[in-house]
């Protein structure tokens, strides 16, 4: 891997782009065979990387320095998300693995000094694990406001019944952070409902694993499908105030989109480098392979299908950044950069041939989770929506979408 400052960056984020870099290429990506061995010897690997990423001041980029983490704020840490993409194992090894680091981010929002103490700070340690239990097999993903999920008061605690699943690191968690249907009265002798997240541990009676979801063919993966039968917990696991759920799932999405689409970008260049080094190597039909125009024209176009994708999710980040209205830039990004992992992998695996499906190289995953991404966080369809409502808007309004944002 090699990375250069990027002109116009302040030095503290190129400072922290290189650092990351020189871990994930010295480190990382060299240990990648024992760190999928797991083991004592993958273990033993994984704390001695972790250790020097945390002597050097790189853990947890999503968190406050107060916690542990790095305080670096959204913009450097989406740029540091690219370098780290280029090894699955990197996220897990500098402390910001989901779903634990957006759970961690919504207890320190939302979360009370007694919940941050009794859940985040352990969270934060690595003691407990977590899961967060939103979607439902029965209900549409893209519509959260149809979570059927239901918690109901009696007396100082919350009863919870409901289907959930795809529950990531359901197996692992001590605690999961579950979106419920609550009801709230309305001030005219009704009641209405709102969505709410309650703290609920893993262990409480009624919390019952059905079963981990198989994911294209894959059984035993840590998606699970759990069923909430009578789950009754204190009225101080809510967390934040009755009817901020969706809110804080969307604070949670909005960050994470971009998260996404900087990772998805970091595993396209590691693809392209892949598929160029393949190209000046490979001997096939009296020449090497980069000689042939078909596989130069796949070189070209992947160029710039991540060059679009960077810019676009760069774009969109600094306008966060900046307080700008972001939803056309985020539904955009999370529409065009998937689809350019997809293509982009898919010709990085063509130039492979049969090494590229097999599992010597890390392309069938990102192939697989490339077409995933296009449902996961909501689908493509739902999203050009969003895009088409915000540029329409502003003319209805009398206005141009402004080009210069």
């Amino acid at each position: 891997m090699q990375v250069q400052p990027i002109p116009g960056l302040d030095d503290g984020a190129n400072d922290i782009r290189l650092m990351t870099a020189k871990i994930v290429s010295e480190d990382i990506i060299p240990a990648e065979p024992v760190l999928y061995k797991g083991g004592e010897e993958g273990k033993a690997k994984r704390r001695e990387i972790s250790r020097k990423v945390k002597d050097q001041g790189l853990w947890a980029p999503h968190l406050p320095e107060e916690y542990g983490g790095m305080g670096i704020g959204f913009l450097k840490h989406a740029y540091m998300n690219e370098i780290l993409a280029w090894s699955p194992f990197s996220a897990r090894l500098f402390g910001v693995v989901a779903p634990n680091s957006g759970n961690q981010k919504i207890l320190l929002k939302y979360g009370t000094p007694a919940q941050k103490k009794k859940w985040l700070e352990p969270l934060v340690a690595g003691d407990i694990e977590s899961c967060f239990s939103m979607t439902e097999p029965d209900q549409p993903g893209s519509d959260p406001y149809a979570i059927q999920t239901r918690a109901v008061k009696d007396g100082d605690h919350w009863v919870i019944n409901g289907h959930k699943w795809f529950t990531s690191n359901g197996r692992n968690a001590d605690i999961a952070i579950v979106m419920c249907r609550t009801e709230q009265a309305d001030g005219k002798g009704g009641v209405k409902d709102k969505m709410t997240q309650i703290i609920v541990p893993m262990d409480t009676p009624g919390v019952n694993i059905i079963r981990s979801v198989p994911v294209w063919g894959h059984s035993g993966g840590d998606h699970c499908e759990i069923r909430y039968e009578n789950v009754r917990v204190p009225a101080e696991n809510q967390l934040g105030r009755t009817g901020t759920g969706h809110q804080a799932a969307q604070d949670r999405l909005g960050e994470g989109r971009v998260f996404h689409c900087m990772n998805s970008i970091g595993q396209m260049w590691r693809a392209f480098d892949l598929m160029c080094k393949r190209a000046v190597s490979r001997d096939v039909h009296g020449g090497k392979l980069e000689t042939k125009q078909f596989a130069q024209g796949m070189i070209a176009d992947s160029y710039m299908d991540i060059q679009a994708a960077r810019l676009m999710t760069i774009h969109c980040a600094n306008k966060m950044e900046a307080g700008h209205d972001p939803r056309a830039d985020i539904s955009a990004i999370k529409v065009f950069v998937p689809a350019a992992f997809t293509r982009v992998v898919d010709r990085a695996i063509q130039i492979h041939g049969a090494l590229g499906v097999s599992g010597d190289t890390p392309l069938a995953g990102m192939y697989l989770g490339a077409r995933t991404l296009r449902i996961a966080d909501g689908p493509d369809e739902v999203h050009r929506i969003v895009i088409a409502k915000s540029v329409l808007k502003c003319y209805h309004e009398g206005m141009s979408w402004d080009f210069g944002v």
